[in-house]
């Protein structure tokens, strides 16, 4: 028995000696280690603020008091803490808990916020809606990392935080001098000259007018219970500096320079049969983080950026090679944004590297001073489409969907390796406009290659002897999905048409005229179908005067629960198998003698394959 066990609530806490908290310290640590590596996820962040948070829930009462945090990836030893600690073997898998907080699972969990820079804002807002309804004994903490520091919503958050001295918000800068690598720009200077004690004159909180408790030692509790009971009775806000160490207590985390294990991939399980040869192909991330390096060669003007995260988006051996060419400007995706298009302005061609996701945080920046200015910037998405593990705020589901509304904005979604290195290279030559090219998560699989061309169009497979009875249309990844469904409809006498169009925004004329000529038209994408690739290809068709409905697949437009990205895929339908059948139900007037339920496995095709 552990002192986890022992551990069901906050309020258990308060009844351990000094050194039953280092134990329990040591404790926590040690199931972080043992079930993240096996399962997956966020290890480093949550190595560096177990004692943080035994002192933070010793000294609130939570739920009472609300404790919110800026990620919420810090949140795994709130989550023991919090009773959670027995299901931690459940982490990230579907039906389990969530890498993130989430309110379904804990009232001891505020916000689900995995975007960074937030808390501050969020911090503001309720302690004024305590305030308007004479609440007073319910305390606010507002737990943010320096990394999320760098983000300019959080200085919005400190500054009308500043403007209201009676604001009684705590504000706990959990400085690790990181956030998936070193954290960088001026307050990262700043801060630093704070933790050495070099810095002589107020703090820049203090020169805002917030309250200022600090540099204290992150790891001891009793020293971070001390300051956060005094901030507590500042009857302000106040921001709380505590230095931690992330990865701390795992040697192997300690020793990484990269990231300190901020997020570490599952343990692999036993095969019992070995892998084919070639089947999962290259990560998606390093086929195009070596492609950019090899264009940056060829290429003078091409520049990178991104926000914060130069590994997770590939941009590590571009960096390498061209390190005055590559910025890295913290959490600040607006920043970044605008500052491409000021790039573009210069004569070069910025290349935008983020997560599908972190896009949406600037879009209007795409819309208005990228877009607007015809500004040749290349945004790449990686994780666009469906994540899975990382949860409903890790989704890239929203991109496709916002691309329809930026006027001049061109959209490639390559299908494999193959296709990517070529898109790539096609909008980094594109001069008068921006251009966005979106790959998933995980592995590209084989090279999937095109049997012909219409336009620039990659026809994939034309099968049947009635080859114009649908026109699948593949965006991206799902091509695979759509080769599948056309199988199992050429096998039961329908005529199938895939098609690949690699640039789906703005849709092809080439497209549409090839829809016309085609008795139903479907499109497949791993994105919302709200607005999204299929809705642009459908209005399209209606507006040259098709005389039947495209039909559309995708992902349903809302929240997704956390899992693994196939099992989400067959749960929207995003199989060839339930494409095939709906398609089948669509078409079955025409032919009377379709069994259905055959439609289940694919047929022989001989020939027509």
């Amino acid at each position: 028995m552990t002192t986890i066990d022992s551990v069901q609530g906050p309020d258990d806490l308060r009844t351990l000696t000094a050194p039953q908290l280092e134990e329990l310290a040591r404790d926590i640590r040690r199931l972080l280690v043992e079930e993240v590596t096996r399962t997956g996820g966020h290890l480093g962040p949550g190595l560096g603020v177990v004692e943080l948070t035994i002192a933070l829930h010793r000294v609130f009462e939570s739920p009472r008091d609300r404790i919110m945090w800026d990620t919420g990836h810090q949140t795994y030893a709130h989550k023991v803490l919090t009773g959670r600690g027995g299901d931690f073997g459940t982490l990230r898998q579907p039906g389990g808990l969530s890498g993130y907080p989430s309110r379904t699972e804990s009232e001891h969990d505020v916000i689900e916020n995995s975007h960074a820079s937030t808390v501050v804002s969020y911090a503001d807002g309720l302690a004024k809606a305590y305030a308007l309804q004479g609440v007073t004994d319910r305390a606010v903490v507002a737990v943010i990392g320096d990394g999320a520091l760098t983000g300019g919503m959080a200085w919005e958050g400190l500054n009308n935080l500043a403007a209201a001295p009676d604001r009684p918000v705590v504000v706990v800068l959990n400085d690790n001098t990181r956030s998936y690598a070193p954290t960088v720009g001026g307050i990262a200077a700043h801060l630093a000259a704070l933790r050495s004690g070099e810095h002589r004159t107020p703090s820049v909180f203090e020169n805002m007018g917030l309250q200022y408790v600090g540099p204290v030692d992150g790891h001891d509790i009793e020293a971070l219970e001390d300051a956060l009971r005094r901030a507590a009775g500042l009857g302000g806000p106040v921001v709380v500096h505590c230095l931690t160490e992330k990865g701390r207590g795992h040697a192997p985390a300690e020793q990484d320079e990269a990231d300190r294990f901020h997020a570490v991939r599952p343990r692999p399980a036993a095969r019992t049969t070995p892998r084919a040869a070639g089947s999962a192909g290259p990560a998606w991330t390093d086929v195009f983080g070596a492609e950019l390096a090899e264009l940056g060669a060829l290429r003078q003007d091409l520049v990178a950026i991104t926000a914060a995260m130069l590994a997770p988006t590939g941009l590590t051996r571009f960096a390498d090679r061209f390190p005055d060419r590559t910025f890295d400007v913290g959490i600040a995706e607006q920043h970044a944004v605008t500052s491409a298009a000021g790039l573009a302005l210069g004569g070069l061609h910025p290349v935008v590297a983020l997560y599908a996701t972190f896009l949406n945080r600037a879009f209007d920046q795409m819309l208005l001073d990228v877009a607007l200015h015809r500004a040749p910037v290349t945004f790449v998405l990686d994780r666009a489409g469906v994540t899975g593990d990382d949860g409903a705020s890790h989704n890239g589901m929203w991109d496709l969907s916002l691309f329809q509304l930026v006027p001049g904005l061109r959209v490639a979604a390559p299908r494999d390796a193959a296709t990517l290195r070529r898109a790539l290279r096609e909008a980094v030559a594109v001069h008068d406009g921006p251009t966005a090219l979106r790959f998933p998560k995980g592995t590209t699989g084989p090279d999937i290659p095109a049997v012909g061309t219409v336009a620039g169009m990659d026809v994939l497979r034309r099968a049947g002897s009635r080859a114009r009875d649908v026109l699948l249309v593949s965006v991206g990844p799902m091509a695979g999905v759509c080769l599948d469904a056309s199988e199992r409809l050429a096998g039961h006498g329908f005529g199938v048409t895939v098609v690949d169009p690699r640039w789906i925004t703005p849709v092809p004329a080439a497209l549409v005229e090839l829809g016309l000529d085609h008795g139903l038209v479907v499109t497949v994408e791993d994105s919302g179908r709200a607005g999204g690739a299929g809705s642009a290809i459908a209005q399209a068709l209606a507006d040259a005067g098709a005389r039947t409905p495209a039909r559309t697949f995708g992902v349903p437009q809302r929240f997704l629960d956390h899992g693994r990205r196939e099992d989400i895929l067959t749960e929207s339908g995003l199989t060839g198998r339930h494409i095939a059948r709906v398609v089948a139900e669509a078409l079955a007037g025409r032919d009377d003698t379709v069994r259905l339920d055959e439609l289940a496995a694919p047929q022989p095709v001989g020939a027509d394959r």
